[in-house]
């Protein structure tokens, strides 16, 4: 419902210049939610004049200003974002009126506040980290998120560079954000979820935003073939190091290295590997117990890139894992050292394949299935953080709500 601009508390009707103001040519500004209202987290903050224009539109809370949207016309102005539950917030708008005097109007209400609501976990990347160029936006929900839709379009992705990217779904508890192509070396990312106030399911909305920023380093790409024995290593499209391999003996599907794009997921040093992902215990005919030194982990089948002493004489000419990718022990260390979160190391030559799902398998996926896989059915592009949507009257907010 909107309110009358005599009907706002305060009404604060500051007008200025000549002419009546009561007249035709009078601007006539209305605000909603009304002043004092208790409202819905999912109530837009709206200002209208009619017989004039918006100049200026000022909303804030403790947390700061509030984002919005002016109209090409200038009549209109609409938050961008849904409201904090429990927040206050204050209003202030100023319009020009055909008389050429302005009226100005301040309202304040309060976000109704819910009980129960859906925290999110950023997996990856980590706020200010430098990752490599196949690195995603790893979102997990508390709860079952029934409002895919709803929560997809509170998510913001921007960079200093465009970008074409999708979120999909896996699940209801899980959302991921991956582009296209592999980010461009040296992009600066801004990641912002709107999610405040939104609502995921029956009773059930988001308690609070989410920010982070990352980098993405140099674009380091790593080929390991099953059948060549040996993983080429580049920097940004040069060949820096040949490094001699063993992979999965094969015989079984578990002993086979899962071939495709895989990312680099974490890194481990020392990490103690056991046969328990086989189903046998350490202790048990057949079953291992292994402290394994500068390991980054590829998957969430067990597979590493790491340092194999035992089976150096094997590298460059034999595959005698259990999956892993074996390297020497300076080759790890050297490796270990280069590698970022985010780094693709693809497999080639192996008959299993890597699963969208085993860990960050994500670069799997074919485009137009990736896409499919958004509640909103499209891709978006990433524009800088300054030139982000249309910019609101005035200079507006850029903090969500």
């Amino acid at each position: 419902m909107l309110v009358g601009a005599g009907m706002v508390a305060g009404a604060a009707a500051a007008c200025s210049g000549g002419g009546d103001s009561d007249g035709k040519d009078a601007v006539r500004l209305t605000v909603s939610p009304e002043s004092g209202a208790k409202a819905g987290p999912e109530s837009p903050i709206a200002v209208r004049a009619e017989g004039g224009t918006i100049e200026n539109v000022t909303v804030s809370t403790e947390a700061g200003e509030v984002a919005g949207d002016l109209s090409s016309d200038r009549t209109q102005w609409r938050s961008r974002w849904t409201l904090q539950p429990g927040a206050t917030y204050t209003v202030g708008a100023t319009a020009l009126g055909k008389d050429g005097r302005t009226r100005t109007v301040t309202s304040s209400f309060t976000a109704a506040t819910v009980e129960k609501t859906n925290d999110v976990t950023l997996e990856a990347p980590s706020n200010k980290e430098t990752v490599g160029v196949g690195m995603p936006i790893i979102m997990q929900f508390e709860r079952p998120v029934k409002d895919k839709a709803a929560v997809e379009r509170a998510l913001e992705v921007r960079a200093d560079k465009t970008v074409e990217g999708a979120w999909r779904w896996f699940g209801d508890q899980e959302v991921v954000f991956r582009t296209k192509e592999y980010w461009p070396a040296h992009t600066n990312v801004t990641f912002d979820a709107h999610l405040s106030g939104v609502r995921t399911a029956d009773g059930v909305y988001g308690g609070k935003n989410y920010s982070l920023r990352f980098k993405v380093g140099d674009s380091q790409i790593s080929t390991a073939g099953e059948d060549t024995h040996k993983m080429v290593v580049t920097v940004n499209g040069k060949k820096v190091r040949t490094i001699p391999t063993s992979m999965g003996k094969g015989g079984a599907r578990k002993y086979t290295t899962t071939n495709g794009v895989h990312l680099a997921m974490s890194k481990e040093d020392p990490v103690t590997m056991t046969s328990s992902w086989m189903g046998i215990s350490p202790g048990s005919p057949g079953g291992y117990s292994l402290t394994v030194y500068k390991s980054v982990r590829i998957s969430d089948s067990g597979e590493y890139v790491h340092s194999a002493p035992w089976s150096v004489g094997s590298q460059g000419r034999a595959n005698v894992s259990h999956g892993c990718i074996n390297i020497s022990p300076s080759n790890a260390k050297w490796f270990f050292n280069l590698t970022q979160r985010g780094d693709p190391i693809v497999v080639t030559g192996s008959n299993r394949e890597l699963e969208v799902d085993n860990g960050w398998g994500f670069w799997q996926a074919d485009w137009k299935d990736w896409v499919n896989g958004s509640a909103l059915k499209r891709s978006v592009k990433t524009s800088p953080p300054e030139d982000a949507s249309t910019v609101s009257a005035e200079n507006g907010g850029r903090a969500g709500p």
